[in-house]
């Protein structure tokens, strides 16, 4: 009985390591671990409005508070791309029930190799499965920006953010957020001054631009 008892024990030992291992190995698990602590200690009201994406939702460190009469809440993480917010879109969107939810993201993807059409279709499925579960909640874009770091992939995106915002022109209660044409000079070249030394994060100069595009679009309460 003993050794059986023991057998049995490490049995469970094991698949419990092996599943926290596979957790731990999944993209962005300790971002989402942090989300779910944070809850704990305070979970966000419903009804408000979440900003999810990439690394330019991440590192938006005022995002929360000037949007505060907003109920902003601010759930981008590391540096995504849309399979993964769609991945951890019951963590990072659904668990909120938002009256809007506010994405950036794409341009990691063409960064990593997809193509324009590719994004378009990741954006689609994203869009579809937030409309599944939330139907009455309204959906914004902000149109992918060019960064000088990644000026090869300029053509890609500019024709994803063509694609994104011609698909979104036909949806109900949604918004396409262009920011990329506010963010270059009257040259229609892009603005080093606005991003740090990597040329692919944005300065508080930048985001001073993005707030007050999107700002408009941001549904009340």
């Amino acid at each position: 009985m003993k050794h059986n008892f023991l057998f049995r024990l490490f049995l469970i030992s094991l698949v419990c390591l092996s599943i926290s291992s596979f957790a731990q190995d999944k993209p962005f698990w300790k971002e989402m671990q942090q989300f779910q602590r944070q809850d704990s200690i305070a979970m966000p009201a419903k009804n408000g409005i979440v900003f999810t994406g990439s690394s330019s939702i991440r590192m938006w460190k005022d995002l929360e508070t000037i949007y505060k009469e907003y109920n902003v809440l601010n759930r981008g993480f590391g540096g995504s791309v849309l399979p993964q917010v769609n991945d951890n879109i019951d963590q990072v969107i659904l668990r909120y029930k938002p009256r809007q939810v506010v994405i950036y993201c794409g341009d990691n993807d063409i960064a990593s190799g997809a193509s324009a059409e590719e994004v378009l279709s990741r954006f689609t499925t994203l869009f579809s499965n937030i409309r599944k579960e939330l139907p009455k909640t309204s959906i914004a874009f902000i149109s992918m920006k060019l960064s000088p770091s990644r000026s090869k992939f300029v053509p890609e995106v500019i024709k994803g953010n063509a694609l994104v915002r011609e698909f979104i022109a036909k949806q109900k209660n949604a918004a396409y957020i262009d920011i990329a044409t506010k963010m270059l000079d009257s040259k229609g070249e892009m603005r080093p001054e606005l991003f740090q030394n990597d040329m692919l994060h944005m300065k508080p100069a930048g985001y001073e631009i993005w707030a007050k595009e999107i700002t408009p679009y941001l549904k009340k309460k």
